[in-house]
């Protein structure tokens, strides 16, 4: 059974298609890239398989569970990370995690953050309020967040985003590591073509709403020509390239 299925997908906002028709699945343990320029779908996709936008038409399914009327059983399997969405600025970066693990009922809370703030090198900071942090460490606070309930379903948006090369590898790898380790399936949306090609096993082009190509990213490369994803990701955005 796949941890994520897509059927039909569709957001409309009056005369305007958001998300138009799509179709896509991820399997236990795989990473999909969603891709596209800003206005082409991703985040509105992405707030439909949260549960945070009840879509137009079309059928979501996560680990088993109709988002359309079970989606709370899923929700406690899932997480998200994005830079772009703050924590409460007063907490400090620990009450913020605690908010969490109490929300998705972590056994052990202390322990799951003191993991999580060893693996993400966020012990400095665990007594700072979060509106005092830098945005790369927004991002990692960001990141131990979307993992505090270990979860089978992660949606990352932008998850390295303004981190230093450095930090950026160790997410990487640690996310690697996780979703090896742990089944985990992941649907990433970035910008970073280079992490894409590192960490996806497929990826899907969105352009104006609608999956306009899909592939590994080997294969993508292929058809198009091109000698990095971050080339066949402009000619899809600027129209004009083609497939081979």
């Amino acid at each position: 059974m796949d941890a994520i299925t897509v059927e039909a997908l569709t957001k409309r906002y009056g005369d305007t298609l958001a998300v138009d028709n799509i179709a896509f699945a991820v399997a236990p343990g795989a990473t999909i890239g969603l891709l596209g320029g800003n206005g082409a779908g991703k985040t509105t996709t992405i707030s439909m398989l949260l549960g945070l936008l009840v879509p137009t038409a079309g059928r979501i399914t996560v680990l088993g569970h109709d988002m359309a009327t079970d989606r709370f059983a899923a929700l406690a399997r899932m997480n998200f990370s994005s830079p772009y969405v703050a924590l409460p600025h007063r907490l400090t970066v620990g009450e913020n995690l605690r908010v969490y693990a109490h929300l998705y009922n972590i056994r052990h809370t202390e322990r799951r953050i003191a993991e999580l703030a060893d693996q993400l090198n966020l012990g400095a900071l665990l007594n700072r309020p979060a509106g005092e942090l830098s945005a790369g460490q927004k991002t990692r606070v960001a990141l131990a967040k979307s993992l505090i309930n270990r979860p089978d379903v992660l949606l990352l948006d932008e998850p390295t985003a303004s981190l230093d090369p450095d930090t950026g590898d160790l997410v990487r790898t640690w996310l690697e590591r996780y979703r090896a380790e742990s089944g985990c399936a992941i649907l990433l949306a970035s910008h970073n073509m280079a992490e894409v090609e590192r960490l996806c096993d497929h990826v899907l082009m969105m352009k104006q709403g609608r999956i306009v190509d899909r592939g590994s990213p080997a294969d993508l490369l292929e058809r198009y020509g091109r000698d990095t994803l971050e080339a066949v990701f402009l000619d899809i955005a600027r129209g004009t390239g083609e497939a081979a």
